[in-house]
């Protein structure tokens, strides 16, 4: 039934792309000087005149003389820069893919229809503080203002069938609870197909043990696939974060460095900007569609977070409940190229039911359902807006009183001398995390939350003796007043952070650079070790593998095929030491790299020798007849350049700018993220922004977008940042006003009182 359905649709929606978005499929070049001309300048609600300064990548300087014309005005170049995108934003948070692509998107966007990102939208604008709704509004009013003025539309628009629509607060504040998607969901949704097999709980057991045995930043003591992807991609997932104090820098202030991870396309989901009012003065990067700096610098501090992966959700066995007690609403889903339809959300005391969705696996005869922070009216926007303007240590971290979602470990570094870190996150009090099952009985009350505790109440650090502090997604600290969570991302990173940094005197600007740049995964060097010595004992070792391998200390360079040999071993002794036959068929539990790195080895060896030979002989035999199809890592391990589009298939080609070889790996400083792999493949999560700042000077900050500040298709400056990406340069951004000037050439006034503005 539901093939039948579909085949139509998609042909239809082909047919139907092709003949209204043929400018999206083949844009037109449109250089740096034509998109300017499109920004709106005159006749615009502003109480004084603005000037927006440009550098050669479109990257916008804003001087206004109020704060709410600086909020107007971000508005205004985010819908410029972005419109397309945010338009996407929105309606993803909403469930709205159908109406773009089609009834294919029907049980993608009844998902998100369960999850709900506007739930607390409305809440949360009504107990605001007054000055954040001003700001917000103003924000909103300025993305408005685009739309209402440019007629000239994004190429995506006619492609996806978008037309515009006015954007309410409410509107952006769900755009931000999509960005504050709890990373969790993602292993919960890939647990639940496992329910109720007899070996659930020991691998429950083994994912509590690979995930919280993992190195923490600092102690209190001062001694599914679509869903996923699409979650992952747009939810704050990953970063590092290293704060270096005045002490170990070669400036003699503190220097701070982060790169957050995300999904690697076009356009990137940052930008960069830099802004002046009485009120506010930071540069740094902003989430498209959001009035804040979440990564960034202001002339007395520097800040970036890393995702703490912290449990913020729980889900319930809501089976045995009185089905009276749940609410049931009727969602009509608008649809492209086909008829509307209508799918069924059910919301009961725990949340809503997120197993009536198809997408999420599991026994829709036991409904479960979702208690998430981010359905709390906690106020992520107004904390942010308070840590832009923070002044010393004390300030930035009362800021982040009241923030929710994603919870996130937030490093930071003053010009006065000062680093630290706190843990940024609203967080539920329990007792306890599941032991055997992460689906909680909704019917014992030892499962309920008793209230919530927020940064106020949990640890931080501030001036740690070591002198540095790192973050990688890691478990942020050992000791809390609650459990925090147990998906934690392996030491890998962090480890390779603490000893880069621990390892130099004194670290300067370019030493931070060069670690964002780091490929090396020591934790996959000492796994190659073990594997190489044991195939060394074989009766037939295999030569050419068995020579990649031996001294390869996991270093992901992409000329290396050390890497080649380790990959296709894993690919091969991975699924069969599970009893499967491909890696597609893994268990969630055995294919994470949490596993993969730590306990594997362990359970490898458990195994009577006999066996473990037999399974080692059997994947190495593979691994060295494929292993002359790729001479280095870089013909395996590849990086697209290429808009989101990109993945649609057939039309995806038309949006593919450039394919390159690239290194690192899933858990490398420079995240190129994949799975288990034996073929030419494309790493589309990783490392996809940098930032540097060191805080001896207001102009050393420094940022890079992998991609492009620009969204619009066929710009010049669209995906013109990856040749910098590639070798490792930045982009200055300067707070001071004589450096901005220089900088920053291209000068546009808006005024309100012009009937018509040209760059000055």
């Amino acid at each position: 039934m539901a093939r039948s359905r579909s085949l139509p649709a998609a042909f239809l929606a082909a047919v139907g792309l092709l003949l209204t978005g043929c400018g999206a499929l083949f844009p037109a070049d449109v250089d740096r000087r034509e998109r300017l001309a499109m920004l709106p300048r005159s006749g615009l609600p502003l109480d004084a005149p603005v000037t927006v300064r440009w550098n050669q990548y479109q990257i916008p300087w804003i001087e206004a003389a109020t704060d709410a014309d600086l909020f107007f005005t971000l508005g205004l170049v985010h819908a410029h820069l972005r419109g397309a995108q945010i338009a996407l934003l929105r309606r993803i948070s909403a469930g709205r893919l159908s109406e773009m692509v089609g009834p294919l998107a029907w049980d993608i966007d009844h998902a998100l229809r369960i999850l709900d990102y506007g739930r607390a939208s409305e809440t949360v604008w009504l107990r605001m503080p007054a000055e954040s709704q001003r700001l917000l509004q103003a924000f909103t009013d300025g993305l408005n203002a685009y739309f209402e003025r440019q007629t000239k539309r994004p190429p995506e628009f006619a492609l996806l069938g978008i037309e515009p629509e006015p954007y309410r607060p409410q509107d952006l504040l769900r755009i931000g609870r999509l960005a504050g998607t709890d990373i969790n969901w993602l292993g919960y949704f890939s647990l639940l197909a496992e329910r109720g097999t007899p070996e659930f709980a020991e691998r429950w057991h083994r994912i509590l043990r690979a995930g919280a045995n993992t190195a923490p930043s600092f102690t209190p003591d001062p001694a599914l696939s679509t869903l996923a992807d699409l979650l992952a991609a747009s939810g704050k997932s990953g970063s590092n974060s290293v704060a270096v104090a005045a002490s170990r820098s070669a400036s003699g202030a503190p220097l701070l460095a982060n790169d957050p991870h995300l999904g690697l396309t076009l356009p990137n989901l940052w930008l960069i900007a830099g802004m002046r009012s009485p009120g506010f003065h930071a540069v740094g990067l902003m989430v498209p569609g959001l009035p804040f700096v979440a990564v960034g610098s202001n002339p007395w501090l520097a800040w970036g977070g890393t995702n703490m992966r912290a449990a913020s959700s729980d889900l319930y066995d809501v089976s045995s409940l009185d089905p009276a007690t749940f609410e049931t609403r009727s969602e009509r889903i608008g649809t492209r190229f086909w008829l509307d339809t209508t799918r069924q959300v059910r919301v009961s005391p725990f949340g809503p039911v997120i197993s009536d969705a198809s997408v999420i696996p599991g026994d829709q005869s036991r409904p479960v359902a979702l208690r998430w922070v981010g359905h709390e009216p906690t106020d992520e926007i107004t904390a942010l807006v308070a840590a832009a303007r923070a002044r010393d240590a004390e300030g930035f971290m009362a800021a982040f009183t009241g923030f929710g979602v994603s919870a996130q470990n937030m490093l930071f570094a003053t010009r006065d001398g000062h680093i630290g870190q706190l843990m940024a996150v609203t967080q539920p009090v329990r007792s306890r995390f599941p032991a055997d099952d992460p689906v909680l009985d909704a019917t014992d009350p030892g499962t309920a939350w008793a209230g919530f505790i927020d940064a106020r109440g949990l640890p931080a650090v501030l001036d740690p003796p070591e002198g540095f502090l790192a973050s990688a997604n890691n478990r942020p600290t050992g000791e809390t007043p609650v459990p925090i969570g147990y998906f934690f991302s392996p030491g890998d990173r962090v480890q390779r952070l603490q000893a880069f940094v621990s390892g130099r005197s004194r670290l300067g600007v370019a030493d931070l650079q060069s670690l964002q740049r780091d490929t090396l995964s020591p934790a996959a060097g000492r796994v190659a070790a073990v594997l190489a010595g044991r195939m060394r004992d074989l009766p037939a070792p295999p030569p050419r593998l068995l020579a990649a391998l031996t001294g390869w200390d996991g270093d992901y360079a992409a000329d290396s095929q050390g890497p080649v040999a380790f990959e296709l071993l894993l690919y091969h002794l991975v699924p069969a030491f599970a009893g499967v036959e491909s890696a597609d068929e893994l268990p969630y539990a055995t294919g994470s790299w949490n596993y993969l790195s730590g306990p594997f080895i362990d359970d490898f060896e458990a195994l009577p020798r006999q066996a473990a030979d037999r399974l080692l002989s059997q994947a190495a035999t593979k691994a060295e007849r494929e292993l002359g199809s790729f001479p280095t890592w870089g013909d395996m391990h590849r990086l697209r350049v290429a808009h989101a589009l990109g993945a649609v298939p057939v039309l995806g080609r038309f949006f593919v700018l450039e394919d390159f070889p690239v290194g690192g790996s899933r858990e490398t400083p420079m995240k190129t993220a994949h799975g288990l792999v034996n073929t030419r493949h494309h790493a589309t999560y990783g490392q996809q922004s940098r930032h540097v700042s060191d805080l001896s000077d207001l102009d050393a900050n420094w940022f890079l977008l992998f991609g492009g500040q620009d969204g619009w298709l066929g710009s010049a400056n669209f995906a013109d940042q990856i040749p910098l990406w590639r070798d490792g340069r930045m982009i200055r951004m300067p707070l001071r006003s004589e450096t901005v000037a220089r900088d920053f050439p291209d000068a546009v006034v808006l005024d309100p009182e012009a009937t018509d503005g040209t760059p000055q």
